[in-house]
């Protein structure tokens, strides 16, 4: 997504298993590469994370 990837659509590189298929690459995007998980961000499972992640996408809904 080279202009990036509006809020409420996945993302095109993700799989079935929702993991993205350029993980690791240099064509990954450098705003992908910059997220760091933590504690904040991702809570203490897979479902706290999903939700922390459906809230920012919200948040950034134009």
């Amino acid at each position: 997504m080279p202009h990036g990837k509006p809020a409420g659509v996945p993302c095109v590189q993700l799989d079935d298993r929702m993991r993205c298929r350029i993980f690791g690459k240099p064509e990954r995007p450098a705003f992908c590469v910059s997220l760091r998980p933590s504690q904040e961000m991702c809570g203490s499972s897979r479902e706290d994370a999903l939700t922390m992640l459906n809230a920012l996408e919200l948040l950034t809904r134009p």
